[in-house]
């Protein structure tokens, strides 16, 4: 269990998609204002398509914001991240991180538990523009994740059964939270004769992961996710769902 103690922080924020749009984060979280915060993003933050030495170089230019606005910036893993960046070492700076799967984050006198992943809806497409980059020139670019998906641990939760989680950060969401349809993606289904069965198994791995929290007794209180590219929010049996759009930052 990866425990991120940032309990000295009293506020603490949740991001929607960045899409490696960091320089636009750092201009948003000056704009608004925000000082003093821990700030999770809730995946696609785009980790993983460029060389390992190019994350240095970028959190060198990060860091002059993020210090003198005295934010931390923490990464959850998406379907459009490189799940290897994810495991706690590659990408620990002071004031940026990518946290594992089933990472713990206390800040603001919150428990916040954060799981990564999800089904990309055009993978099929990227994977084909793979193929066609390795034809060409003999090495693809990377755009695609084969392990991309979330993943229901039971071992992980079974280790945070005291922990008393209050918040959830995910990049997807259960099947019972907005969106609950599959409008707007037809073409893609239509493309990908197994992408149905996959987004319903996602939705499925989200429900095991609510009801075994249900079952452990943790008094949640909120959840918040992305992937979606769009902002919605509902209350469910006194939970609220958030979700947030490409960008979109929300104090918790």
């Amino acid at each position: 269990m990866t425990i991120l103690d940032y309990s000295n922080y009293n506020s603490l924020c949740v991001c929607g998609d960045i899409h490696g749009e960091f320089r636009t984060l750092m201009f948003n979280i000056k704009r608004l204002g925000i000082e003093n915060s821990v700030i999770i993003v809730a995946g696609d933050c785009g980790i993983g398509f460029e060389k390992e030495s190019h994350y240095t170089q970028l959190y060198n230019k990060l860091d002059k914001t993020l210090e003198a606005t005295n934010n931390i910036l923490l990464l959850v893993r998406g379907n459009h991240d490189d799940p290897t960046y994810f495991d706690g070492e590659k990408i620990n700076f002071e004031r940026m991180k990518c946290i594992p799967d089933y990472s713990v984050v206390l800040a603001a006198n919150r428990k916040v538990l954060c799981i990564g992943g999800a089904v990309s809806i055009d993978r099929k497409h990227r994977r084909d523009s793979m193929w066609i980059d390795q034809l060409k020139n003999g090495k693809a670019r990377p755009l695609y994740w084969e392990n991309e998906a979330a993943v229901f641990n039971v071992q992980a939760l079974n280790e945070l059964r005291d922990m008393a989680i209050d918040t959830v950060v995910t990049h997807t969401c259960p099947s019972f939270s907005y969106p609950v349809s599959k409008a707007g993606i037809e073409s893609w289904l239509l493309k990908d004769s197994e992408l149905l069965g996959d987004l319903n198994a996602e939705r499925e791995e989200m429900d095991k992961i609510y009801n075994q929290l249900i079952a452990d007794n943790h008094p949640l209180r909120s959840w918040y996710y992305a992937h979606f590219h769009q902002s919605y929010t509902e209350f469910i049996d006194n939970i609220s769902y958030s979700l947030l759009n490409i960008m979109e930052i929300k104090v918790v």
